[in-house]
């Protein structure tokens, strides 16, 4: 009895001073970025600045591991079925807030099976029309869409993208009529765009700054609240008729459910270390990426407050892709 009484608060000591030593010497193996999308694109870009830079401070390899498929789906799937001990890690978009509002059966709940670490930065999007649009602005797009009701319309990347739903709001909003058009993926909606099939397209700014300095497309304005110093003179929707209209896409990093709290601290103080790094900041902001560390109780905030603004527009607009 007594040998009992000897190794029970030992035990309990034990399992006390675990978890702190454990993530003292966080990360101690290879931590794997779960991209849930093609190598290129922005979201496996700003990845894999990040993995680079984490892996310089913390002297372990951080790895940028594509999984894509189902939207996003699949890789953020892959992620909330992970251990929670910090080596497998999300770095999704706004479209992880967005697809199980826009889906009857999501595998996974963003805020129950996930551990917010950190937002990474944002980018607003770009309505673009092609260059022999007879407008220079949106607010001469806004009184063209007025004056012939249905006769134009907008190209959008996915039934559920945000640029989708940016336009949806526009319509809603401003109260105009025209059609919108989703496509399988940027690429097609932006050919259609320059090929003057639809009127006018809306993307996020990284994949669309290159074409609009190339004179491929017009930038009719903004969905920031602010102008962008990339393109000074193109107005925000919000200053051409649609006051506080602000709409960007943002990007984040997630854990499993369950992450113990002493490696979140660890891991938050890595990623805003890394986030103040010029090699991430300058070439994100080339394409317009505004970079900007926070905590994990900021990001999980974010995701509450985007669930309910996109909740009431998707119910609004009554869009699914099922």
């Amino acid at each position: 009895m007594k040998r009992y009484a000897v190794w029970i608060p030992a035990l309990v000591l034990m399992l006390v001073c675990g978890a702190p030593l454990r993530a003292a010497g966080y990360p101690d193996k290879p931590v794997r970025i779960v991209v849930p999308y093609p190598p290129g694109g922005t979201v496996d870009q700003l990845a894999r600045l990040l993995a680079q830079q984490l892996s310089s401070q913390a002297g372990v390899a951080f790895i940028v591991d594509n999984r894509a498929g189902a939207s996003g789906v699949i890789g953020s799937h892959h992620v909330a079925q992970s251990p929670p001990d910090g080596l497998t890690l999300l770095l999704q978009a706004t479209t992880f807030v967005i697809n199980p509002l826009i889906t009857t059966n999501s595998p996974y709940d963003v805020r129950k099976d996930f551990t917010p670490v950190s937002y990474l930065g944002s980018t607003p999007m770009l309505v673009v029309a092609n260059p022999s649009m007879p407008v220079d602005d949106f607010s001469g797009f806004a009184r063209l869409l007025r004056d012939n009701p249905g006769k134009h319309s907008l190209g959008a990347p996915a039934v559920g993208a945000l640029g989708h739903l940016a336009e949806e709001a526009i319509r809603r909003e401003a109260g105009l009529d025209f059609l919108i058009v989703p496509y399988k993926g940027t690429a097609p909606m932006l050919n259609d765009v320059a090929g003057n099939h639809v009127s006018a397209g809306i993307e996020a700014m990284p994949a669309l700054l290159p074409l609009v300095r190339a004179g491929k497309l017009k930038a009719l304005a903004v969905t920031s609240g602010q102008r962008v110093p990339q393109l000074p003179g193109v107005p925000t929707v919000a200053e051409s008729g649609l006051p506080g209209f602000d709409m960007v896409s943002w990007y984040g990093l997630w854990a499993p459910a369950g992450l113990p709290p002493a490696i979140l601290q660890r891991l938050s103080a890595l990623v805003t270390q890394a986030l103040r790094a010029p090699q991430i900041v300058q070439p994100m902001a080339e394409q317009g990426l505004q970079i900007q560390a926070s905590t994990p109780q900021a990001l999980g905030a974010r995701v509450q407050a985007e669930t309910t603004r996109y909740q009431a527009l998707v119910k609004a607009a009554n869009i699914r892709v099922d």
